[in-house]
């Protein structure tokens, strides 16, 4: 314990300033007696639990300058037949969902629209729409990022796969789609850099995105997620050197709402990319290229986000393809694996009837479709009683038409 709280004194030193000679070597010299303690060296943390980042601090904090360790996962890892059966109930899932609509139409605004009627999911979606679009201060046009990021990963974490990759993934055909999806995780907040009033700044450095992520727990250990599960080669199903697409995904999902938040680079194509560039980065600029080929040349990545839009996912050997899910609006809340759930907190600190107003009218773009209100659901309850009513007013009277033939019949049997 003393090694540790050492350790983590080196970590909180080091993120405000580079630490001396003397300093460091004190804490390496700490960090390489605590490896001597094996359950803290092999312990993984749960995604989506109530201790998350508590658990990725004290992860980081024993792996203190570890920084050959950056692209292995500190969450924990599931058994490779169990990935391959989630894979293929997601897409299935996901595909059965998509193929009820007819040729031509935009699978984005489906996707919006089956969020909307989803209770959870719409709820949500406008939750994040409305602190992503938030100015703020009055004069200032910009937004507060922490909260957007904040409503984004909330999002991500709680609403099944089924809607959120349907909505970030969806198939498009046409431009007018294409700039639906690429708006779906509001890049004017959650990336992109915007000076006072309408000036715009330049794209930062990767390799100082890169050092801002890693100095924040959360996003380093995205990050690494990232690394590890959409490490390409041509060698391996898929692409993928973890032969899963969905793993792929939902990591590619898990770096949506931090400082490495990736998007599409336009809205006429699946290729995706970091809102960053490499100019300026002099003698390290290969490590800066390699950051950005992580996105926009992995084939892996490349294949999860193609198969998206394909009619079927290809089939798994010795696993049984899955029913089709419920309806939206019949779907009801079921706890599985892959499903992260965590604490209910208030995102929103001002609930004032004249800012919702005013901020439901700018994010009118975004076609947010609110869930069923409880004045439909009593109509329809109402509906249905009205017609059990009216048959239950019918039964007398067919039953006195039938009492004379019940009288005749009776007679003749007697006789």
């Amino acid at each position: 314990m003393v090694l540790y709280r050492l350790l983590e004194y080196c970590a909180a030193e080091e993120a405000v300033s580079p630490l001396g000679s003397d300093a460091r070597l004190e804490c390496l010299e700490a960090q390489n007696s605590l490896q001597r303690y094996r359950p803290l060296q092999v312990c993984k943390c749960q995604r989506g639990s109530r201790r998350e980042e508590h658990c990725l601090k004290v992860y980081w904090t024993a792996r203190f300058a570890a920084y050959e360790e950056y692209e292995v996962s500190p969450y924990v890892e599931l058994q490779l037949n169990l990935v391959k059966h989630l894979e293929m109930t997601r897409m299935a899932s996901i595909m059965a969902a998509s193929s009820l609509s007819v040729d031509g139409q935009n699978q984005c605004l489906k996707a919006a629209q089956d969020c909307g009627l989803y209770e959870k999911c719409g709820s949500l979606r406008s939750e994040y729409v409305l602190a992503c679009t938030k100015r703020a201060t009055v004069t200032d046009n910009s937004c507060n990022r922490q909260k957007c990021h904040k409503a984004l990963r909330r999002f991500l974490e709680r609403v099944p796969e089924e809607y959120s990759f349907a909505l970030l993934f969806c198939p498009c055909s046409d431009t007018l789609c294409g700039e639906r999806r690429r708006k779906t995780i509001v890049p004017s907040c959650s990336y992109e850099e915007n000076g006072r009033g309408e000036e715009r700044v330049g794209k930062p450095n990767c390799l100082n995105l890169q050092n801002y992520c890693s100095r924040d727990e959360l996003c380093r250990s995205r990050f690494a997620d990232f690394q590890q599960n959409c490490q390409p080669s041509p060698l391996y199903a898929y692409g993928c050197v973890r032969e899963s697409r969905a793993m792929c995904l939902k990591a590619y999902a898990g770096l949506i709402g931090t400082i490495m938040t990736p998007n599409y680079v336009n809205n006429s194509s699946t290729e995706v990319s970091q809102w960053c560039s490499c100019d300026g980065s002099g003698n390290d600029w290969q490590d800066c290229q390699r950051i950005m080929h992580m996105f926009s040349s992995n084939l892996c990545l490349r294949n999860a986000i193609s198969s998206m839009g394909i009619s079927a996912p290809p089939p798994v050997e010795n696993t049984p393809v899955p029913a089709s899910p419920p309806p939206p609006r019949v779907y009801q809340e079921r706890v599985h694996v892959g499903v992260n759930t965590l604490p209910e907190f208030n995102s929103m600190e001002d609930s004032e009837e004249e800012d919702q107003q005013q901020q439901e009218e700018e994010s009118e773009e975004f076609n947010v479709i609110p869930p069923y209100s409880e004045k439909d659901s009593n109509t329809e309850s109402g509906a249905r009683g009205s017609t059990r009513g009216a048959a239950g007013r019918a039964l007398p009277f067919l039953t006195l038409l039938l009492l004379p033939t019940l009288i005749l019949d009776g007679a003749c049997w007697s006789y």
